[in-house]
């Protein structure tokens, strides 16, 4: 691991701690030692063994602790559903392509077997998170303190006016990340994030196809990676074609991300992927 991804990791870690406020409760190391003293390996070892055949879910579960700590702080509220009187978080349209619900649930199964009523939601996407991008290194990259309570309350009018938006420009994300006492340091780490995962084109179409609304290309895009993108994006309406964030190491937990920006080589902003 270079200097850059441990400093990304590092940030990562400061950022849902700073935010990450549940619903009461101090966080802190070894949180269920006494408790359950089982639990951070049991969701390891399940994380671990959903990530070795889908080396897809580190990006889904960075994203879904994102999603989860940018709204009431890191309180679980994602994985409630809607009921007959509320639309929760799930419903909102940032939140719609958000997946490892089922990981997330297994993951809770087992520990709700070794002990009952201990561990708690939040806390398993706080440690998913970290337990699924570590595995790329086999060891846990960040320490993830524990002892979140859960929230009850999940709004998806919330969610939608939380969440940054992939149309955000930069004005717009700063303001967004400023809301939540985060500087444009943590900003420019955070969208690190980026460096897994893919994006829909339709997130970054109009770059390539109406980026003023005359039918014009993002000048400051790479011609070339454009030329690629188009090939892979045809039009503005394609709703399911998707593309690496970070073109040749969209698997892979490291700093080439910030490589691909140098050279304008970044297919949306820093605000999605999935």
């Amino acid at each position: 691991m270079n200097t850059m991804s441990l400093a990304l990791a590092i940030t990562v870690v400061v950022f849902f701690g700073h935010i990450g406020d549940s619903e009461g409760g101090d966080l802190r190391k070894n949180f269920y030692k006494s408790a359950c003293p089982l639990a951070e390996e049991i969701v390891q070892n399940i994380t671990w063994k959903h990530v070795a055949s889908n080396s897809a879910l580190p990006a889904k579960f960075l994203r879904m602790h994102f999603h989860d700590c940018f709204v009431r702080g890191c309180d679980g509220s994602v994985l409630l559903d809607s009921t007959a009187n509320n639309k929760a978080e799930k419903a909102a349209v940032p939140n719609q392509s958000l997946m490892g619900f089922d990981v997330i649930d297994e993951i809770k199964e087992k520990l709700e077997e070794t002990c009952p009523g201990v561990v708690s939601c939040a806390d398993i996407v706080a440690l998913a998170a970290r337990d699924s991008v570590s595995f790329q290194f086999r060891k846990s990259m960040w320490e993830v303190l524990t002892g979140r309570r859960d929230g009850r309350i999940s709004r998806q009018s919330e969610a939608l006016s939380n969440i940054p938006s992939p149309f955000f420009n930069f004005t717009s994300l700063k303001q967004s990340f400023a809301s939540k006492s985060l500087t444009l340091q943590d900003l420019v780490v955070l969208s690190g994030g980026h460096t897994i995962g893919v994006g829909h084109c339709n997130f970054f179409s109009n770059r390539l196809y109406n980026f003023t609304g005359k039918g014009d290309q993002d000048p400051s895009l790479n011609p070339t990676y454009a030329s690629q993108l188009k090939a892979q994006c045809k039009t503005l309406s394609d709703t399911t074609t998707t593309v690496a964030m970070d073109p040749g190491s969209f698997l892979s937990f490291d700093s080439h991300y910030y490589k691909a920006l140098n050279k304008t080589r970044a297919s949306s902003n820093p605000t999605r992927h999935s």
